[in-house]
C-alpha cells in the first residue's frame, strides 16, 4: 500500500480510513498503562518547568518553600491524627499507684449505682474486685495492669467464674472507652462478680 504525498486532502471518508490504518500500527500498542502515565507525568513537568523559565527565581523559590510548607503541616497533621488513634486504642489501666482500698472503691461503686450512673459503677466496681484480691494475696498488685490482664490473673485463681470474669473486663473497657453505656444490670453483675470472689477460698 502507498502513502500518499503531502498536501493531503482527503474526504471524510477517506481521513477516518487514513485515520484508522495509521492508529493501527504497532508502536501505538507497545507502551503499557505505566509508561503511558509516566510520559503524561513528563510531559506535565516539562510544560510546567517551561512556563515557569520566565518567572523570577524568587517567585519560584517562595512557590516552592509555601509547597513545601503545606506537605509538611499536612504531614504533621496526619501523624497527629495517627497517634491520637493509638492512644484512644491503648487499653486504660485497672490498677494505678495510688488507688484507695477495696472496701472505699466498693462502696463508692455502690453510691454510682445508687444514683444511676453504671459507667462508674461498673469502673469502680472493677477496680474494687481488682484491689479486694490483691489484698487477699490472690493476685500480684501490677500497677498499671489493663482489665484483661487482671481478668486473666482472676481466671486462674478463680476457674469457676472465668467467663464472668473475662465478661467483667469486657464490660470495665467498653465503659473506659465510652463504647457502650452500662445498664444497672451490667453494674450489679460486676459488684455480684465481687461478692462471689469475696466469699471465695
Amino acid at each position: 500500500m502507498f502513502a500518499p504525498e503531502p498536501p493531503l486532502d482527503p474526504s471524510g471518508d477517506e481521513g477516518r480510513r487514513l485515520l484508522r490504518d495509521e492508529l493501527l500500527h504497532r508502536e501505538y500498542h507497545q507502551q503499557d498503562l505505566w509508561q503511558r502515565l509516566t510520559d503524561w507525568l513528563s510531559r506535565l513537568f516539562d510544560r510546567s518547568v517551561g512556563a515557569a523559565s520566565g518567572v523570577s527565581g524568587v517567585t519560584v523559590f517562595v512557590t516552592l518553600l509555601i509547597g513545601a510548607l503545606l506537605l509538611t503541616g499536612l504531614l504533621m497533621l496526619l501523624s497527629r491524627i495517627r497517634r491520637d488513634g493509638r492512644q484512644r486504642v491503648r487499653p486504660a489501666a485497672v490498677l494505678t499507684d495510688d488507688r484507695p482500698p477495696a472496701s472505699e472503691l466498693r462502696r463508692r461503686a455502690e453510691a454510682w449505682l445508687a444514683q444511676g450512673r453504671h459507667e462508674e459503677a461498673v469502673v469502680d466496681g472493677f477496680r474494687a474486685i481488682a484491689t479486694r484480691q490483691i489484698e487477699r494475696g490472690r493476685i500480684d498488685d501490677q500497677p498499671g495492669a489493663t482489665a484483661h490482664e487482671v481478668a486473666a490473673r482472676l481466671a486462674a485463681s478463680y476457674p469457676e467464674v472465668g467467663t464472668r470474669v473475662g465478661r467483667s473486663a469486657d464490660l470495665f473497657d467498653a465503659t473506659m472507652y465510652g463504647d457502650r453505656p452500662a445498664t444497672r444490670d451490667d453494674a450489679t453483675d460486676v459488684l455480684g462478680l465481687d461478692d462471689t470472689l469475696a466469699g471465695a477460698r
